[in-house]
């Protein structure tokens, strides 16, 4: 049983409304794997965790037992930081349930819940608050890290619409953070990762988003240094209401791209429109895709917000080999473009590809110091992810990402994105994604935590006082 006694197991059972699963129960196969199937771990125990006082169970027993301990949202996190050898992941999976209030748009998010149930639940209200792009992502994991998404150029990033967090501390004590509460842990927490106590709850802010313009722009590989060169100048030049991430990828066999160019090697825009839909405005407004060539595909088409957010889940399904490295830019220069010219015709599998999401419009008009992520003066956030259905082929991903990265990063900003951070990168990758926040959120690590009890994260230790 990993180190646990029967007794204490039978007692954490006893106490908990939560499932717990250990080595050797049925579902324990099942409970420890998380997206990225190139995570292979084996905790002593999975404690799913119903409400605030099983998370309070938890995180006592792990200190009982002198257990490292892991949280896990929608475990999504690409390091697999949310599951450890012999230790417990306190699994806020059944946490899941989304209270939207129409009447002041906002609404209350259970800390295991995807950012498909927000969507779904907010939908229903022609509300939206901006997460990422995937459906199942978890709403926690993505918003301590920041959050961005197709909404970020409109509407700022996850962590700007965040109005006020639950949060269960290292030592049981419950508490509200807010602007008016505990305002430095909320500061720490816009950005700051899993490092300074579960957060049960998340309060945000909502937006009037209904019907969106969907675009797909997809031009052959070998035009990568034409389309960047456009887009580079035509994206933050354009209304906040459009935003579109540029990307390199191989064309998937489904719809609704055209049987003459699956399997093809492209560079592309995935666009969305949250303007007037009225007329042919989304139309009217990327008649520039030709500018950089014809592309070889253009499709566009009004769609439910929720839809655009769950697009890509049927290509990015749990289970997948997944390797990833992450940079920020504030321009993309002709010397970033000539390595994206490098590798875009070299991708080594049919799903691996590089993402460029935009993060400037709203989210570049909050202060840099009013939240802990520290690259406010960004453009873009890159992701180089190397993905397979096949274990056989975690090597070729893995070394691929690591050569794209590291031929690219010298014309980065220096940072990341901490969800795009992978495992085992330099210790001063993390200090660098927080440039001169970086000691603050030591200090309120020290403040709410000095004894580094959440540090299965992108660890930021305690200050030494």
């Amino acid at each position: 049983m990993g180190g646990i006694n029967g007794q204490a197991l039978q007692g954490l059972r006893e106490t908990l409304r939560g499932p717990v699963a250990v080595a050797g129960d049925p579902g324990y196969e099942e409970a420890r794997r998380v997206y990225n199937a190139m995570i292979d771990r084996r905790p002593a125990a999975i404690a799913g965790c119903v409400d605030v006082a099983d998370v309070r169970t938890v995180l006592a027993f792990a200190k009982d037992t002198g257990l490292e301990l892991a949280v896990r949202g929608g475990g999504h996190s690409g390091p697999g930081l949310c599951v450890l050898d012999d230790g417990i992941t306190l699994d806020l999976t059944p946490m899941r349930w989304v209270h939207v209030d129409p009447a002041t748009r906002t609404a209350r998010v259970g800390g295991g819940s995807r950012q498909g149930d927000l969507d779904h639940a907010a939908h229903a209200f022609g509300l939206a608050t901006p997460t990422g792009t995937i459906s199942t992502t978890g709403i926690g994991g993505l918003t301590l890290g920041g959050g961005h998404g197709h909404l970020t150029r409109r509407y700022g990033l996850s962590i700007d619409n965040l109005l006020s967090a639950d949060v269960v501390l290292a030592d049981g004590t419950y508490v509200t953070a807010s602007q008016h509460e505990h305002p430095d842990l909320f500061w720490a927490l816009r950005g700051g990762g899993g490092n300074f106590g579960v957060v049960t709850t998340f309060t945000f802010r909502l937006h009037p988003v209904d019907t969106v313009g969907v675009a797909l722009t997809l031009w052959p590989v070998d035009h990568t240094r034409e389309v960047l060169q456009w887009y580079r100048e035509f994206l933050p030049a354009a209304p906040e209401t459009l935003s579109g991430f540029f990307a390199l990828l191989t064309v998937p066999p489904v719809p609704p791209f055209p049987e003459q160019i699956h399997g093809r090697k492209v560079c592309g825009v995935v666009w969305c429109f949250t303007g007037d839909l009225d007329g042919d405005r989304l139309e009217e407004t990327l008649t520039v895709v030709d500018e950089p060539g014809p592309p070889a595909f253009h499709f566009t088409t009004p769609m439910p917000y929720p839809s655009l957010q769950s697009m890509f889940d049927g290509l990015m399904p749990k289970g997948l080999q997944w390797y990833w490295r992450g940079d920020f830019f504030d321009a993309i220069t002709d010397e970033a473009i000539a390595v994206h010219e490098k590798f875009g015709p070299n991708l080594p599998t049919g799903l691996t590809t590089m993402h460029l999401y935009p993060v400037d419009g709203a989210a570049r008009r909050v202060d840099s110091d009013d939240t802990a992520w520290a690259y406010r003066d960004a453009v873009w956030s890159g992701v180089i992810a190397g993905i397979d259905p096949e274990p056989a082929n975690a090597g070729l991903i893995r070394q691929w990402s690591v050569d794209y990265w590291t031929d690219l990063h010298p014309h980065s900003m220096g940072g990341a994105y901490i969800n795009f951070l992978g495992e085992n990168e330099t210790a001063g990758r993390v200090e660098g994604t927080y440039r001169d926040h970086y000691d603050r959120l030591a200090a309120v690590k020290e403040t709410y935590d000095p004894h580094n009890f959440f540090r299965a994260n992108q660890n930021i230790p305690p200050a030494v006082s």
